[in-house]
């Protein structure tokens, strides 16, 4: 997978999905292809390679460019071959004098309007127009515009008598990652077409008619960063002259070798080929075979990759003594060293219960996995926590409890045969964005979409779709809305009763059904509560019913609340109730939020389960992990990551070993993770950069990034993808071999020598695994777990036949309101979420060019709240809670509605969990990010935290270097 580019065959056509085969004559060869398939592809799967320009097997055929043309036996003409379908029995001839003659001329005008000074620029070995130049036999171009005027080019700044040419337009540099350059568009509309079909922004259009018809990005007055652009790289990826082109490009030149790699941002896990010049990375493009994205990409996994060589990158061990010190810069023995005897000591002094860990969702499967080994087999206690614990542990007690596994059901592909789109507290288009588009497209397609959101997102409505309904609920209803929505479809008979008597617990149904019938769980009871009309709940309801294949996707609106657990019962119920499980086209599905999240849960992170989602109780799982670590295993839960917050000020917890992660931006109350941070006496930071939690960390082991490490990551959809490194570590080390270093210091005897052997554990110790390995990998490209014996290639359904744990569970979900209510001193209901440009805390995206969209945290305040409060836009203002206090500027907006206010959490300065409470799901502690009572007032600029935070950082950002 490496060391040459990988191609991407382009069969110029999509194929056909027909069962009935046709058989064709081309230049003399028998083929047999499915029904509906072009003459084009046909061709090309003969091996026979017809020039195009305009046709991609990524879009539909479009006929525009004339160079595929084909003669057929018995047909006058020379029709295009893309969008010519094969019949029985044609005879087709692709290289004939008379069609060599006519592509040769067609190729002739096209190159004839080309700026042939330009042709040296390193994007033009790119360019399909000089390879299909070359491939007709071009040699000379006959047509120039004559000196005497009267006519031009597009390419030249004057006319020949020395007159502005009206026709050149300048070259758009405004986009920081790629170039327009308007005079190399030969209109072949395959840019329009991308952004249209494959993104579905349609910020593109072809502007004029004829000579005058040209590429517009957004308006006339637009450019590409001021349009509706979302810079995802379909418009470059399809361009075949050169028009647009990467910049990194054209600063360093066309790669020469390629490497399969998983993007390492959100839960859609992406597949990129990583393509390089010699070991300078180039530019990251999509992969056609890639399962999960198909070819297609957003900002962030296209272009934001630069963070991996910012100059705020730590490469060297530091160390200090407390937080108050510089830092010093130290050998990876003396770090490793100083690290695990410190851990020693305060495990000697306060038992081996006062250290922990928390994993990281951004490293791999391998990685993580060796973080609660060390835990558990190191320091001999389940004190192993993740990030998942504050986004996405509701889901697995949830789906645990009702469908038997703790992940989504479907693959992304599923929603391809969904006819109602069920979309609850998520935002697609900002947060997986890839994902985004092709629930877009199936919109586009006729699909119903029902948003349940306190917001009007960006998902909610787009170009030639809009939500059948929107539920614009108060936060923190969640449980009574979807509740009420199970109420209309048990009492008006929607429910599935054949599936659910042959699928769930009928007696179980049977208090269900007491339950949810009861008139207290009616939308008219939850109107008042939840300010949603009683006539939309049940129009919505009635739809998800009725509409044909239903599925649900849902996202941290859903979990980060108090009843988190709660919600995904309920949406479980939903999907058991009207029978939406088990095959394409409907299924419960989390929209995971980093790129490892499902991977970070799978490899027994949390504190009472170990890898597969077996509890720590259980004596024969235990005994698995005695035999293969050879240490005796803990048999009573860890604590929580929150816990270790906890019994940290309270002096129990002294030790911390934090890999990849900041609690201290991304934990809610920020004053209680820093009360807690600064009363431990070790806090072990090993990452990228020196982030929010090192301000009082007194050991920093540098990370690698997903460019330098080999391993796996598994995304939404429950797909075990391999990354694959593309360059050697920065510091000397990956992540798997620090904690490697460490544990050994400790007295472990760890010999791993590749990630490889670390999942040949895994896949020995949990049976979803069973079947894992990177020679699978390697030969299908990934696969979705469970994979064993019974599924070699992996699952991409489950629960098809039956539920996992045997029969599907109805539990009853009975709403309990928020502690957090909006009151006379905190009147509005905060609630937060991400934006497409900015990714989590924004370690990665806010040390690229992405800073030029999302440059700060912005609080999202309805008109009607502004005026009350003197506030205009772009104001300072001051949002202030129970918690505590921070200073953002104002957006007012109507996508929020009155009462409510929103913002994201992308930048350390604005630190806005300063204002979120304690307040957490019931079982799970997964904090209550979604509901916080704020009051919100016109300010002067930032508070005192802000600014006081602001000194710590400078001041642990001091450094004493080796030479020092």
């Amino acid at each position: 997978m490496r060391d040459f580019i990988l191609p991407d065959h382009d069969f110029g056509t999509p194929a056909s999905k027909s069962t009935t085969m046709v058989t064709l004559t081309i230049d003399g060869e028998s083929v047999s292809v499915p029904e509906g398939t072009s003459l084009m592809r046909a061709a090309a799967e003969a091996g026979v390679d017809i020039p195009r320009l305009c046709a991609t097997d990524s879009l539909d055929a479009w006929g525009s460019c004339r160079m595929c043309l084909v003669e057929i036996d018995g047909r006058r003409g020379t029709p295009a071959s893309c969008t010519t379908p094969v019949a029985e029995g044609l005879v087709v001839h692709t290289q004939t004098p008379r069609l060599k003659q006519l592509r040769r001329g067609v190729m002739e005008l096209y190159v004839s309007d080309y700026p042939q000074e330009r042709m040296t620029s390193p994007s033009d070995g790119d360019c399909k127009l000089h390879a299909m130049a070359a491939q007709v036999g071009l040699r000379e171009v006959r047509y120039k515009a004559p000196e005497s005027g009267g006519m031009t080019t597009h390419y030249e700044p004057q006319t020949a008598d020395g007159k502005p040419n009206p026709q050149f337009l300048e070259v758009d540099t405004s986009n920081p990652y790629f170039q327009y350059d308007p005079a190399k568009c030969i209109a072949c509309d395959l840019c329009v077409r991308a952004c249209n079909d494959i993104q579905g922004t349609f910020a593109l259009s072809m502007n004029g008619r004829g000579w005058d018809a040209r590429m517009q990005p957004g308006m006339l007055d637009d450019n590409f960063l001021t349009s509706e652009c979302v810079s995802c790289g379909a418009c470059v990826q399809a361009c075949p002259t050169g028009s647009l082109t990467e910049k990194s490009v054209l600063e360093i030149g066309l790669p020469n070798r390629t490497v399969l790699t998983t993007c390492a941002y959100c839960g859609v896990g992406c597949t990129f080929k990583a393509e390089l010049l010699g070991d300078e990375l180039v530019r990251m493009v999509p992969y056609k075979h890639g399962k999960a994205n198909e070819g297609h990409s957003c900002v962030k996994g296209r272009f934001a990759y630069g963070y991996a060589n910012h100059q705020d990158r730590i490469l060297k061990p530091m160390i200090r003594d407390n937080y108050e010190e510089p830092w010093k810069e130290v050998s990876w023995d003396e770090a490793i060293g100083f690290a695990a005897t410190r851990m020693r000591e305060i495990q000697e002094k306060y038992g081996r219960k006062s250290a922990g860990v928390l994993t990281s969702s951004r490293c791999t499967n391998e990685e993580t996995y060796l973080v609660q080994k060390f835990a558990r087999a190191v320091l001999r206690n389940n004190n192993t926590d993740t990030c998942a614990r504050v986004c996405h542990s509701p889901t697995g007690y949830g789906l645990g409890k009702t469908f038997g596994t703790s992940a989504g059901t479907q693959d992304f592909v599923s929603i391809d045969d969904t006819d109602v789109v069920l979309l609850i507290g998520a935002n697609p288009a900002a947060a997986h964005p890839v994902f985004a588009s092709r629930m877009k497209k199936r919109l586009r397609e006729g699909a119903k979409l029902i948003v349940v959101d306190p917001r009007r997102s960006e998902t909610m409505d787009g170009p030639h779709y809009d939500a059948t309904h929107h539920l614009a609920l108060r936060p923190g209803t969640n449980v009574a809305v979807i509740t009420a929505m199970a109420h209309v479809i048990a009492t008006e008979g929607l429910y599935n009763e054949a599936f659910i008597r042959e699928r769930c617990d009928w007696d179980e149904f049977q208090d269900y059904l007491e339950f949810v019938s009861d008139a207290a769980n009616s939308p008219e009871a939850v109107e008042s509560v939840s300010r949603v009309p009683a006539g939309k709940i049940r129009a919505a309801a009635r739809l998800y019913a009725t509409g044909g294949n239903a599925s649900i996707y849902y996202g941290l609106g859903v979990t980060e609340h108090a009843q988190g657990s709660t919600a995904v019962i309920a949406i479980a119920n939903l999907a058991m109730l009207t029978g939406n499980i088990g095959r394409p086209g409907v299924g419960v599905n989390p929209l995971r939020g980093q790129n490892n999240v499902q991977g970070s849960c799978d490899m027994g992170s949390f504190p009472h389960e170990l890898p597969g989602y077996r509890h720590v109780k259980n004596k024969d799982v235990r005994d698995i992990y005695e035999r293969a670590w050879g240490v005796p295993i803990d048999p009573e839960p860890g604590l929580r990551v929150t816990n270790m917050l906890d019994a940290a000020v309270d002096g129990t917890f002294k030790a911390l070993y934090c890999q990849g992660e900041d609690i201290m931006q991304s934990d809610p109350d920020s004053q209680h993770v820093a009360a807690g941070l600064k009363a431990m006496e070790l806090v072990i930071v090993h990452d990228l950069f020196l982030n929010e939690t090192a301000n009082f960390a007194n050991v920093f082991l540098p990370g690698s990034s997903f460019l330098e490490k080999d391993g796996t990551f598994t995304n939404a959809e429950r797909r075990i993808n391999m990354v694959r490194q593309v360059m050697a570590p920065q510091p000397g080390y990956a992540d798997w071999e620090v904690t490697q270093m460490l544990a050994n210091a400790m007295g472990a005897e760890w010999n791993y020598t590749h990630p490889s052997e670390i999942m040949a554990e895994i896949a020995a110790t949990t049976p979803s695994f069973a079947g894992v390995t990177y020679e699978r990998l390697d030969e299908l490209g990934s696969v979705q777990w469970p994979c064993n014996d019974e599924a070699p290639e992996g699952t991409p359904i489950v629960h098809v036949d039956g539920f996992v744990r045997g029969k599907g569970k109805f539990i009853r979900t009975g709403y309990v309101p928020s502690e957090e209510k909006a009151n006379r001193r905190f009147p509005l209901l905060l609630t937060t979420g991400r934006i497409l440009s900015q990714y989590n805390v924004g370690a990665q995206t806010r040390r690229t060019a992405n800073m030029v969209w999302h440059g700060e945290d912005v609080l999202q305040i309805h008109p009607h709240d502004a005026e009350d409060r003197g506030i205009r836009h772009g104001d300072w203002v001051r949002m202030n809670s129970r918690a505590g206090e921070t200073s953002l500027r104002a957006e007012v907006t109507d996508v929020v509605a009155p009462g409510v206010v929103y913002t994201t959490f992308h930048h350390p300065f604005n630190q806005v969990n300063v204002v979120t409470t304690d307040s957490s799901d019931w079982a799970t502690n997964c904090p209550e990010y979604k509901v916080t009572a704020v009051q919100v007032a016109p300010s002067n600029g930032p508070t005192d935290w802000q600014e006081e935070q602001e000194e710590l950082t400078r001041m642990s950002r001091r450094i004493v270097t080796a030479a020092e």
